[in-house]
């Protein structure tokens, strides 16, 4: 049976030692926090207050003031730790200690039987319990301080005192504490004289700095109007006097001798401080100018009626926000049918003009970009003003612009009625009469005009609304409804709600026909040959799936061999039949763009969608892209050549096209001008010796006769380019995909460098040209290998056929540029972006060549820094 005697207590108290002491500190520590944090506080605001300088800013009385609450504070808070603070003793150690432990074992072992001390088998089990505890006790660690005093400090003035001691200390210096001493009573500061001190602060929004004019040592100051100058005179009342005549103040002035000053400077004049130690300053006026707006160009109409207005604002400051109000020109509205009654009230529009968001707004040009086609002006003469604001609240505007109100317009003539109706309800309530009898009219039979029983029935039901409103009157609310209904059903009857694709190339093909009869604009053209385009894709598709379900590929291979040889058309050729149908259009030749719209009806009624049997090398919409965008490429590439081949020849005006030495066209071929494919040139650039010089020639003649051959030319030939990469945008498969939607954001980089490209092509910045063009190629190739892994992963994610075709299997062993891969990985020749074998080697002459050209000094100065833009970038 163990025992536990009193050596045992001894050295069981011997090894709380240490945790006892620190346990005292900790409870030592949180007396003097709950006692001291008042005078902590203060003693902290006030050193704050003193570091940053506040006794300085205020007059003597407020100083001295502040100085009396100051020591009451520190007298209260001095009481208040008196009266709290109280040492802690060991006891109270060791009974937070032992509170610590389970079972408060400490003052287990400093107990003492009652009873059974007679009895041994009693005392055994005692002695075996103090053993118990001395061995809990031997594991007591400190107990940690309870710092906190919110319940004290509900406010946390404590944390206010320390965040303002941080800023003194970051803003602040600590030799300012000792001006304070200057402020007593009979010190030695005031005795020496009156001081004075000024700040000259011009308005935030100029970004200038504010002036402290006690250190501006020149005679003249230079200010922004509107600069607030502050003045404080120290000292004796009278000592220091202000003269100035820059406020253009004439009543309620403050006296001369006050010691505090403010006024703003609004016209030039003088300021002057009068007494020991005073100063005299001859003011310049820096003008606050107001802002100009103008308008930059005419307003750019989209199909559907969006509006695009370019403009420019400007001020010295920079401009604060902006707006354009239009109203109505009822001078110049064509008063009849409906709009010859008067209109009812209507506020001006107003719309607010964007600014940039970042940067300076001093001078900027922006494009305010609405869509006015559902307002009551829409399409009717109104006045446009722009006007700007800036920061000191200065207005400039432009003169009232005459304009017709952007509008969408409705080729259909039943729409456009119904839109009609719709302008002669809002510009008049009294208006709802003679609607519902014109509306009544044109539905006489509506089998004839309306499309469906569904739009003739809602027709009735518009016509039976207006009838009873217009009896009983028409309120604000139902005039906005009858309104909405209208436009809702004119555009209904003319886009349709058309589930087969059929009838939606039929619907598309309508529209163009009435916009030709019409005079539509370039950009109604544009937008409804897009929808042209759109639908026929669709068409296309759709027939292609229906043939699929119903298993008719075979009976159309039949039917093809019965009716003999048959025209064939891919989807590029549909393509190029409507980009000449818009080409017509945009030309005016109105007759022949009809014809051709009429064949491709024909067309496109009667024909039949057939695909290639397995084995057949039909390709995959993938492959059509990689290979559309392999060509796109090889033209870009030319297109640059001739660029550089013109570059090169306009520091050697003296040499033929293409005699420069070194010049190199886009066949890779050197010198004599036959490798430089014009636009309609006939040159080879394959170095064939056989062909006579006459023959060359002919083909220069050509090429040189076109616009190829000039700036302008190969603009043309640039936006041709970017018309056809925009077409092929539109058929990028892989959309939804990450590897897709890689390659379609490269493509749209591509897109936008070749504008770039035609930008400078045709201000004749050839070598701004050739940068951005080397942009666009390695943004087609970015692309194209994009395209590549979005083709490989889709066709992972596919389940294997019955038989793969040869072209399948060729196609899977091209790279991402559609060149075909050998046997061990290399490049083969014969692809269609191969360089030959020799490409690195030639790659690696070229760049020797670069740089021995960009080294010859007597070169033209713009020569070689496009050369060295070129090393940069390559």
């Amino acid at each position: 049976m163990s025992t536990f005697t009193p050596n045992d207590l001894r050295n069981g108290l011997r090894g709380l030692r240490w945790p006892l002491r620190l346990t005292w500190a900790g409870m030592l520590a949180e007396a003097l926090v709950q006692s001291l944090w008042p005078l902590m506080t203060v003693v902290l605001l006030v050193l704050a207050a003193l570091m940053l300088g506040l006794q300085d800013t205020v007059i003597i009385e407020v100083v001295w003031g502040a100085a009396v609450l100051t020591a009451v504070a520190a007298l209260g808070a001095f009481v208040y730790a008196l009266r709290r603070f109280r040492v802690p003793s060991r006891g109270a150690a060791m009974e937070r200690l032992d509170a610590s432990l389970p079972g408060r074992p400490i003052q287990a072992m400093m107990d003492d039987a009652a009873i059974g001390t007679e009895d041994e088998a009693a005392m055994a089990v005692w002695r075996a319990h103090k053993a118990r505890m001395a061995e809990r006790a031997a594991a007591a660690r400190a107990v940690p301080a309870d710092l906190r005093v919110s319940k004290r400090d509900p406010y946390a003035l404590r944390f206010v005192a320390v965040l303002a001691f941080a800023v003194a200390l970051l803003f602040g210096s600590i030799w300012r504490v000792g001006s304070v001493a200057d402020m007593a009573p009979g010190a030695g500061g005031l005795a020496s004289g009156p001081v004075w001190e000024g700040w000259a602060e011009p308005p935030r929004y100029t970004g200038r700095p504010t002036l402290y004019l006690n250190d501006q040592t020149a005679e003249t100051l230079d200010l922004p109007k509107g600069t607030l100058i502050t003045l404080r005179f120290y000292g004796d009342v009278g000592a220091l006097t202000l003269s100035e005549t820059v406020s253009g103040r004439t009543s309620d002035l403050p006296a001369a001798s006050d010691p505090a000053q403010d006024f703003a400077v609004l016209q030039a004049g003088t300021i002057a401080v009068d007494g020991p130690g005073g100063r005299a300053w001859s003011v310049t006026v820096r003008p606050d100018d107001p802002p100009e707006v103008e308008i930059l160009g005419e307003p750019e109409v989209a199909a559907l009626g969006e509006m695009r207005l370019p403009f420019g604002a400007n001020d010295d400051y920079g401009v604060e926000a902006g707006e354009a109000r239009i109203m109505l020109d009822l001078a110049a509205v064509d008063r009849r049918y409906g709009l010859t009654i008067d209109p009812d009230p209507r506020a001006e529009i107003v719309v607010p003009l964007p600014t940039p968001i970042s940067g300076d707004r001093a001078a900027f040009e922006e494009n305010m970009i609405d869509d006015f086609s559902k307002h009551p002006w829409a399409n009717l003469p109104v006045k446009l003003t722009l006007s700007v604001l800036d920061a000191a609240e200065q207005q400039g505007a432009t003169a009232p612009v005459d304009m017709t109100l952007p509008g969408r317009r409705f080729f259909n003539p039943a729409a456009a009625a119904m839109i009609e109706m719709r302008r002669d309800l809002l510009w008049s309530k009294a208006n709802a009469p003679r609607m519902a009898q014109v509306m009544r009219a044109v539905s006489y039979q509506p089998q004839d005009v309306l499309r469906s029983e569904t739009i003739a029935l809602r027709v009735r039901r518009l016509i039976e609304r207006l009838e009873i409103h217009a009896r009983y009157g028409l309120d604000d609310e139902v005039q906005d409804e009858l309104a909405e209904d209208l436009w809702g059903l004119a555009l209904e009857l003319e886009e349709g709600v058309l589930a087969d694709a059929l009838e939606r190339l039929r619907r598309a093909q309508e529209r163009l026909q009435e916009a030709m009869k019409n005079g539509a604009s370039d950009e109604e053209i544009a937008e409804l040959m897009d929808e042209l385009r759109r639908a026929t894709e669709e068409y296309l598709q759709q027939l292609q799936r229906q043939q699929a379900q119903e298993g008719q590929q075979g009976q159309d291979g039949q039917q093809q061999q019965q009716q003999g040889e048959s025209m064939q058309m891919t989807q590029d050729d549909l393509q190029r039949m409507m980009d000449r149908i818009q080409e017509l259009m945009e030309q005016g030749r109105m007759a022949e763009a009809a014809e051709a719209l009429q064949q491709l009806q024909e067309m496109m009624e009667n024909m039949r969608v057939t695909q290639g049997q397995q084995g057949q090398g039909q390709q995959s919409p993938g492959q059509q892209a990689m290979e559309g965008l392999a060509d796109t490429l090889r033209q870009q590439q030319g297109l640059s050549d001739q660029a550089f081949r013109d570059l090169q020849e306009q520091f050697n005006p003296g040499a033929q096209a293409g005699e420069n030495q070194g010049n190199e066209g886009r066949n890779g071929g050197q010198g004599r001008g036959q490798s430089h494919e014009g636009q309609n040139g006939q040159g080879q650039g394959n170095g064939d010796q056989q062909q006579g010089e006459g023959q060359r020639a002919e083909g220069n003649q050509q090429g040189d006769g076109s616009a190829g051959n000039s700036e302008e030319g190969l603009a043309e030939r640039q936006q041709a380019l970017r018309d056809e990469l925009r077409r092929q945008q539109g058929r990028l498969p892989g959309q939804g995909t990450p590897e897709g939607d890689a390659a379609r954001d490269a493509l749209d980089r591509a897109g936008r460098a070749m504008d770039d490209a035609e930008q400078a092509l045709r201000n004749r910045d050839l070598a701004e040209a050739i940068d951005n063009q080397a942009q666009a190629m390695e943004a087609l190739r970015e692309g194209m290998r994009s395209l590549g892994e979005a083709m490989a992963q889709q066709e992972q994610n596919q389940q294997p056929g019955q038989g793969t075709a040869e072209s399948d299997r060729r196609a899977q062993n091209r790279d991402p540029l559609g060149r075909e891969q050998g046997n061990n990985g290399a490049n083969s020749s014969e692809g269609p972006l191969a360089m030959g074998p020799g490409g690195a080697g030639r790659a690696r002459e070229l760049l020797d060549e670069i740089r021995r050209r960009s080294g010859e000094t007597e070169r033209p100065e713009v020569e070689r820094d496009y050369l060295n833009r070129l090393l940069d970038r390559f």
